[in-house]
């Protein structure tokens, strides 16, 4: 099948239990006609996997974990359900390169959803990216084999979405990736990427030491997983973006500027060269980018409320401190450093929030326990994924013992 023929087409989900997936079955949903639910996946969480397998009989259901699987083909069985189980990275990567597939959400957070999303793009499949790492981690790669392949990557990031939405269209055919164009040369000038600031934004900066891990997840606009909050929160979330959009849009770093913006409702504009500033509004719904990136190049409805301009009345625009938000500054240098360097700063980025969450740093060892990783681990030419991983890993082991330097 494909997605242009007007037959329905066949979605794979991976990561279907978190924030993006549970959005992207809704917008399905709502167009049983046009869209069916292939696969599905989950790390961990077997119960609701099989909730959705229930409701939305997939094919195929995969648990990264292995004990999860076993639960969950046991649970399926006991269901009377067809869907069959897979496990681990194979069984990802199946379901994500699978024929009979035509658009691949990809959705799980952090490096375990490189592999997939790498495989989705070698299969020549549309590809929703939701997951910052796989472009952070390895740019060129999963760029090359998306052109290589025919393969369509569009962005699902509501503040990437955005500037894909404002920026000039070159292909109307369903298989058109923004990274193969040249916006420079169609008049774009920069990209204004907004971010909110999080919930400490205006927290004095001598109390940013002492916050809690459930302060830092209450995030004021969004309803987000709890890795994702807490990168908003230092702003990492923003430093990732800036890497995926310069990989996404074929652009540099100076040609973007970070807008703190706390209402979220503009959420990302780009500059043209003759003066004009186009912007994409909308209330903070991750439903919006999904129904826009689902049925794209046609518009179709997503359950989202229109944003009431009215109710909003007041829209604000701040520059970042970098003193407040040293993880944006990492983010940039890490990018200007090249090779394997945005993958060493994700690797240190995941451990230290994973430390903070389970209270063994402070929230301001996030940004010092990254900047020691990357001081300590030596970044290569970024041109296999062998070496990525090799490098993702060094940097799981420098920042481990940092941390562990800094505990006692």
């Amino acid at each position: 099948m494909n997605h242009t023929t007007g037959d329905k087409q066949l979605v794979t989900i991976l990561g279907a239990t978190g924030t993006i997936g549970v959005n992207t079955l809704d917008v399905i949903a709502r167009h049983s006609e046009a869209y069916t639910v292939f696969a599905i996946t989950a790390n961990t969480n077997a119960d609701k996997l099989l909730e959705q397998c229930k409701q939305y009989q997939p094919q195929y259901a995969v648990m990264q974990n292995e004990e999860a699987a076993q639960h969950l083909t046991e649970a399926i069985r006991a269901a009377g359900l067809n869907t069959q189980v897979k496990s681990g990275v194979s069984g990802l990567e199946y379901v994500a390169s699978c024929a009979a597939v035509d658009t691949v959400m990809a959705a799980i957070v952090g490096a375990a959803g490189l592999l997939p999303t790498l495989a989705a793009a070698k299969a020549g499949k549309r590809i929703l990216l939701a997951n910052k790492e796989a472009l952070v981690m390895s740019g060129q790669v999963l760029i090359d084999a998306v052109k290589d392949n025919n393969a369509t990557l569009l962005p699902i990031d509501s503040e990437h979405n955005a500037i894909f939405q404002c920026l000039p269209i070159q292909s109307a055919d369903g298989n058109y990736s923004p990274a193969e164009a040249d916006y420079p040369g169609l008049g774009v000038d920069k990209i204004l990427l907004t971010a909110s600031g999080g919930p400490f934004r205006k927290l004095p900066l001598e109390q940013l030491g002492s916050v809690t891990p459930e302060q830092a997840v209450k995030h004021p606009n969004w309803v987000m997983g709890q890795k994702i909050s807490i990168d908003s929160a230092t702003m990492m979330n923003k430093g990732l973006e800036l890497i995926e959009a310069c990989w996404l849009f074929n652009i540099l770093p100076e040609q973007i500027q970070v807008v703190l913006h706390p209402e979220s409702v503009v959420h990302s504009m780009v500059s043209y060269i003759d003066g004009s500033v186009l912007a994409q509004l909308g209330n903070p719904d991750m439903r919006t980018p999904i129904a826009n990136a689902l049925g794209w190049p046609k518009r179709i409805t997503a359950g989202v409320e229109p944003l009431d301009i009215f109710q909003v009345a007041q829209l604000n625009f701040e520059t970042p401190d970098l003193e407040r938000f040293p993880c944006l500054e990492l983010a940039y240098n890490a990018f200007e450093a090249g090779g394997t360097s945005t993958a060493i700063l994700n690797a240190a980025n995941e451990v230290a929030v994973e430390a903070f969450l389970n209270k063994e740093i402070y929230f301001t060892d996030i940004a010092k326990t990254i900047a020691n990783t990357l001081g300590s681990t030596t970044a290569h030419p970024a041109d296999s994924l062998d070496i990525i991983l090799q490098d993702d890993a060094a940097a799981r082991l420098n920042a481990r013992a940092y941390i562990a330097q800094i505990e006692q």
